[in-house]
């Protein structure tokens, strides 16, 4: 495995459904990205349609497709052709009435090397993700829906936007043994929010996941979408998606400063072999108190203890 190689996370704006159209612009971003270098690629989430989460409509089903679908023929026939590792993100009609969100990993001539389904499921004003999704599930892994895919890369651990506050699914994946942090996102403001709100919630995004890379000594890959995305209907102004899609080493340290408006391939170099430097210096995984965290699995506690 090569423990040093150049990545590349894809911010694109989506101008409507037809997936013809996305995936055509979605793939001459991935060609860019390999004449440029990149041996991996990390498409945004959702990236073959606009957000779809915005209201709740039983037509929006139409837009789901088996793991085998169009959309995951065409990145895994490109990463064979173009022999480089794409993470991509889909809506998974995993059988009638069951529905996951869903990335794939696909490492050239191998084909799909593994899958992850979205576990924390957001259920927001404009993010109605719980009427379309079921979290993800231990099947068939042994580590409840955590578990990195093996790649020619090392192992990569693949979360999903809303997963991103959550330092437990970052501990998780660290813990089964990840290299990396990814996570293919479609995040962005509501255009009501004023400009002092709108920089807190993104700086909220960005310290989050930073912490994640601290905390846990590996690098993090962020996809945001980028631009903004009306609402099918009336009763919202729709999203202006943030992009600042980035890249960290293991300390934190922006290797791809995040960009609101960047379109396109942006890329990063990363040298997994810089966890083990900062491990041994942060030695975060050695000091932790194993055993005083029986309580962690509980929802909240309360006063009586007995």
């Amino acid at each position: 495995m090569n423990n040093t190689f150049i990545a590349a996370v894809i911010q694109q704006p989506i101008s409507g459904n037809e997936k013809s159209v996305n995936l055509s612009e979605t793939e001459q971003h991935i060609r860019d990205a390999v004449y440029q270098g990149a041996e991996l690629i990390v498409l945004q989430e959702l990236h073959a349609t606009r957000y779809v989460c915005q209201i709740e409509d039983t037509d929006v089903f139409d837009l789901a497709e088996p793991l085998d679908g169009v959309t995951a023929q065409l990145i895994g026939a490109l990463a064979e052709e173009l022999d480089v590792v794409i993470v991509m993100s889909g809506f998974e009609r995993r059988a009638a009435g069951l529905y996951h969100n869903t990335a794939q990993v696909f490492d050239g001539d191998q084909g799909r090397v593994g899958l992850y389904r979205k576990m924390h499921i957001p259920d927001d004003p404009g993010f109605y993700e719980k009427f379309y999704f079921t979290p993800g599930d231990a099947e068939p892994s042994k580590l409840n829906g955590f578990e990195p895919v093996q790649t020619r890369l090392g192992k990569l651990g693949i979360l999903i936007c809303w997963d991103q506050w959550y330092p437990e699914a970052a501990r998780l994946m660290a813990l089964a043994g990840a290299e990396c942090l990814i996570y293919p996102t479609a995040i962005g403001w509501d255009p009501n929010d004023d400009d002092d709100e709108q920089k807190r919630q993104r700086d909220a995004w960005l310290t989050i996941q930073r912490g994640h890379a601290i905390a846990n000594g590996l690098p993090v890959l962020v996809a945001n979408r980028t631009g903004y995305e009306p609402s099918p209907t009336d009763d919202s102004d729709g999203i202006e998606f943030w992009g600042s899609s980035f890249i960290t080493g293991p300390q934190g340290e922006y290797l791809l400063e995040p960009s609101i408006e960047a379109e396109g391939a942006l890329f990063a170099q990363i040298d997994l072999g810089r966890s083990e430097q900062v491990r041994r210096v942060w030695p975060f995984l050695r000091d932790r108190r194993v055993d005083a965290y029986q309580n962690m699995n509980r929802r909240w506690l309360d006063d009586d203890h007995s």
